[in-house]
């Protein structure tokens, strides 16, 4: 039986999979959209497809992005403090993260409902509550994330600034 800890990795590496096909499909949609309208044969559903994927592929990333603490800060100001302060300000920032999480899921179904009937206008039959959907389900997965950071915060009782596997992957040539 898998336990949960593998259950978790594997949908954090599905994630990251589906954030990349995504990403690529975004390309592929917008460089033919693009040139179907320079040859004078313009692809209607392309924006409102890339939309659509997109809406997805941002909070996948974002997900995969977060679960390795791979999200561009600003920390200069923080840095400052010293460790037992900004493990407090990390925390706080953690918990409101996870307030806000909250809340995306908790809009985000009533916003799944009352887009329902709604149709992308290129996309006839294809509705948007597709692409909203990607609101609470994104978040919910978020916030397992956010609940196993705040959880190894106070368990350690220390800050992961940058998680990495190989040593090679931080060298930075200036």
């Amino acid at each position: 039986m898998m336990t949960i800890k593998k259950i978790y990795d594997l949908i954090g590496r599905g994630e990251e999979v589906a954030a990349g096909i995504l990403i690529v499909a975004i390309m592929v949609v917008v460089f033919a959209a693009g040139f179907g309208r320079t040859i004078g044969y313009p692809i209607p559903w392309g924006m409102e497809m890339s939309t659509f994927l997109f809406a997805w592929a941002v909070f996948f990333s974002a997900d995969a992005a977060w679960r390795k603490n791979r999200h561009v800060s600003v920390d200069v100001l923080v840095n400052k403090f010293p460790e037992k302060v900004r493990y407090y300000i990390t925390l706080v920032n953690h918990f409101i993260i996870f307030g806000f999480l909250l809340l995306l899921v908790w809009y985000g179904i009533p916003l799944c409902y009352h887009t329902r009937f709604r149709t992308f206008q290129g996309i006839p039959g294809f509705s948007y509550m597709w692409a909203t959907l990607s609101v609470p389900v994104g978040s919910a997965l978020l916030l397992i994330t956010a609940a196993l950071k705040i959880r190894e915060l106070i368990k350690n009782g220390k800050i992961t600034v940058f998680e990495t596997q190989d040593e090679d992957d931080i060298s930075v040539d200036i």
